[in-house]
């Protein structure tokens, strides 16, 4: 969602509200509909406090949650950079295909896992990358001192490559349930009906319409802000690309270059294979 959508989403919401107010008001008792507005006030300040409390509980564990996946998606980009350097430690007939796949591992994260979170459908992502360096390492058998090291090095860096993939992935499905919108909802509803009492005919329109263009303001920017945090791969701005792994791509380019190695046709430029 771009800036623009979330603007237009706060004023047109904005202006439903004041305009309901304004309607209200023309029949509404001076003074508002409360006999004892002290009262009404005080069980308003319930119902929006607990509102606000929840709402910043919800939103603290969204923004951990949209953290978790930034910072996946770059150990993860650094991991495969770093593996790249440790599959040149490997025999001879281990490092093409195993630096092949590192490639095209890279190209498929950022040309179809990405576009895949973006839209949402997370539940089914597979590097079939991973699968290709397992089966290219399983048949490895090291001698030397630094090929034994190189492959223990390679399994831990593996360990931590999936896991920094798990991160990564984790924010694209959502952490914030629908039965939890619902509430969330339900109570801005509520907040907006306890609102539309407090109209007063005796008091200026303008001081009404500012009264709950206020409220409505803040609460639809923060179910807005939280739909945000919720969604870090969203196309618009603040969303999460793929440049971690963009920039490990030029890296790998760079240091196939100075070791003098080519990479070969695999896969595509998607990371599709061949």
């Amino acid at each position: 969602m771009s800036l623009l959508w979330a603007g237009l989403i706060v004023i047109v919401v904005s202006a439903v509200t004041i305009s309901a107010m304004l309607f209200v008001r023309r029949r509404a008792p001076e003074g508002s509909y409360f006999e004892d507005g002290d009262r009404a006030a005080g069980v308003f300040g319930v119902i929006a406090t607990g509102f606000a409390v929840m709402l910043g509980f919800v939103i603290f564990l969204a923004f951990e949650s949209y953290d978790t996946s930034r910072s996946g998606a770059e150990n993860e980009a650094t991991v495969v950079a770093q593996q790249f350097q440790t599959a040149q430690l490997f025999p001879a007939a281990a490092r093409r295909p195993l630096s092949d796949a590192l490639v095209c591992y890279a190209r498929n994260v950022i040309d179809i896992e990405w576009p895949q979170m973006r839209s949402g459908d997370a539940e089914n992502l597979i590097n079939p990358w991973s699968i290709a360096m397992f089966k290219a390492i399983e048949s490895v058998e090291p001698k030397a001192a630094s090929e034994q090291a190189a492959y223990g090095k390679w399994l831990d860096q593996t360990t931590d490559r999936q896991s920094a993939r798990n991160d990564r992935t984790h924010g694209a499905e959502g952490v914030i349930p629908v039965p939890l919108w619902i509430v969330l909802f339900l109570s801005a509803g509520i907040i907006f009906v306890f609102m539309l009492f407090f109209a007063d005919s005796g008091e200026r329109a303008l001081v009404q319409a500012t009264m709950m263009g206020g409220v409505t303001v803040v609460i639809s920017a923060m179910l807005l802000l939280l739909w945000f945090l919720d969604n870090p791969y969203h196309s618009g701005v603040g969303g999460l690309p793929p440049t971690a792994m963009e920039r490990t791509l030029e890296i790998l380019d760079q240091q196939a270059k100075i070791v003098g190695i080519t990479f070969g046709d695999t896969c595509d430029a998607r990371g599709v294979a061949r």
